[in-house]
């Protein structure tokens, strides 16, 4: 049996990491979890999984918790994510947790020799260099949990880095995916977050909609399959069922289908390196499905991928600029403030205005991202 620790349960991959610890409870055993604010869930998943370490983002809600389980553990705030991070009677940690506020405790979590199942595309995107040479220097498993960069991993099984030609991201388009950017002018926050395939939280369906998210993934694939960013293609594919594809220099490609469905994802880095049987998901047919679509990626229509390719190219603190500044404007989009395009402005803008740090510490990433949500607040 694997004990489980989960940073972010409460979210979208989070309660799907905990359906599948329901399904094969004879398999995974959830030792702690962190919940943010969302006490009326956290509760629940206390009373069903009986943790022994549970983190809640203030200090009240953790008093109140306290009251009311006496023989569970709490804690809050950054340190009580760090200590799910590191709970050393958990075998592996998924860390599900939207935002920056993820890296530091997966950082620990490395140095304190854990397995990462990883959700959190900003861990990589802003500080890959110091995840990837930690993972190194400590032998651990970094196991990828979104669909496009299993996918890759499940294609390079058995295989050698010395014979890939290029990794290829597939991705839906998002919401808007068949506007013209004259007719994204004025769209709502209720149009954007109706995704045609996926349902995910509010802030990574923003992202698909500008190409933002897939932007992040190609820096992540950067990292974890040690690629050059030329090598790294991203292709329109409206179904979602081809969850993305390696290409080996014979000619040779291999890709992962599916339906879209993120528990298989979650599932394989939970099972790594075995298979479990999943009755309840959807069953790919191909005949009922009968076409699948493509295209090229567009970079005038969607900008923040371009943006992403850039910062990623440059490197050092820029991907961290990137990744703040985005944050930050959807932020401000979701609570009305700017119009759906502001969003590629306002991030333009703080990629210009900032001069790269090669090489940067945690502190120089930490106050990169700081300054950069603070500068793009201010041009409002």
């Amino acid at each position: 049996m694997k004990t489980i620790s989960l940073m972010g349960a409460t979210g979208s991959i989070g309660t799907q990491t905990l359906a599948i610890i329901r399904e094969h409870p004879e398999e995974f055993k959830l030792a702690a979890f962190s919940a943010g604010k969302n006490i009326d869930i956290a509760r629940k998943i206390i009373v069903e999984f009986q943790p022994e370490l549970v983190s809640v983002q203030n200090k009240e809600d953790c008093n109140t918790l306290k009251a009311e389980f006496p023989h569970i553990k709490f804690t809050y705030g950054d340190a009580g994510l760090i200590e799910i991070a590191v709970f050393q009677k958990a075998d592996l940690l998924v860390n599900a947790v939207l935002g920056s506020v993820g890296l530091d405790p997966t950082l620990q979590a490395i140095e304190s020799g854990k397995t990462i199942a990883l959700a959190n595309k900003e861990t990589l995107v802003t500080a890959g260099h110091l995840v990837m040479e930690a993972a190194r220097r400590n032998q651990v498993a970094l196991l990828p949990v979104d669909s496009e960069h299993s996918a890759i991993f499940q294609a390079l099984q058995g295989e050698q880095e010395k014979n890939i030609e290029r990794i290829i991201l597939t991705a839906s388009g998002g919401s808007f995916r068949d506007r013209t950017r004259e007719e994204l002018e004025n769209v709502t926050v209720e149009e954007a977050l109706h995704h045609p395939n996926w349902s995910m939280g509010a802030k990574i369906t923003i992202d698909s909609a500008t190409m933002m998210n897939k932007g992040l993934e190609v820096i992540e694939a950067h990292w974890l399959f040690n690629m050059p960013y030329e090598k790294i293609n991203v292709l329109l594919h409206r179904e979602s069922i081809i969850h993305s594809m390696v290409e080996f220099h014979d000619s040779s490609i291999i890709a992962q289908l599916g339906t879209p469905d993120m528990r298989v994802p979650i599932q394989y880095a939970l099972a790594y390196p075995d298979r479990l049987p999943l009755p309840s998901a959807n069953r790919l047919n191909l005949a009922k499905v009968g076409e699948l679509h493509f295209q090229e990626m567009d970079f005038e229509r969607f900008r923040c991928l371009e943006y992403a390719y850039t910062a990623g190219k440059i490197g050092g603190t820029m991907p961290t600029v990137l990744n703040a500044a985005n944050e930050t404007a959807v932020a401000l989009f979701l609570e009305g403030k700017i119009r759906f395009l502001q969003i590629e402005d306002l991030i333009e803008k703080a990629l210009s205005s900032h001069k790269a740090i090669d090489h940067p510490s945690l502190k120089v990433i930490q106050e990169a991202d700081k300054e950069t949500r603070e500068y793009v607040r201010s041009l409002l």
